[in-house]
């Protein structure tokens, strides 16, 4: 349930596309047995960068970034929520984020198109990454290998 405080959509899934994918590191230690479905979806309008054992996701045109939709099982969601900040270091307001979470769209083969919370470069790390990152190819962290 909504408060004043909280928007409507607070309660969105995640996106996921990096660590936090099944079989990478992250999905175990924050995700296993706290998810009621995962699937396979994509974020357009987003290109990934190499970070150090991690990614980013940073809003561009014509990009496309490939994930996983993730639904917290009931009861889980503020928990899950807060831990999933403090792994990203992203702290509402403060200039000094990795990375800034923000709600859109993202596309299912299944369920189509639905929103979603999505973990993205903040803009500090956005000019880095754009003069002197690495793109992962194809937008797909797992095939990076």
């Amino acid at each position: 349930m909504s408060t004043p405080t909280t928007p409507p959509h607070s309660r969105l899934p995640f996106f996921v596309y990096g660590t936090l994918r099944p079989g990478e590191v992250n999905h175990d230690l924050f995700l296993r047995g706290r998810t009621l479905r995962e699937e396979p979806a994509r974020l357009t309008g987003a290109v990934l960068y190499d970070g150090p054992g991690y990614p980013y996701a940073v809003e561009e045109p014509g990009g496309v970034v490939a994930g996983e939709l993730v639904t917290a099982r009931p009861g889980t969601f503020a928990r899950l929520v807060a831990e999933l900040d403090r792994l990203e270091e992203y702290t509402p307001g403060d200039p000094r984020n990795l990375y800034e979470r923000v709600a859109r769209e993202v596309t299912t083969a299944d369920a189509g198109p639905a929103l979603a919370w999505v973990y993205v470069a903040a803009p500090r790390v956005v000019a880095r990454l754009r003069a002197r990152g690495r793109l992962v190819e194809g937008g797909d962290w797992l095939a990076r290998r």
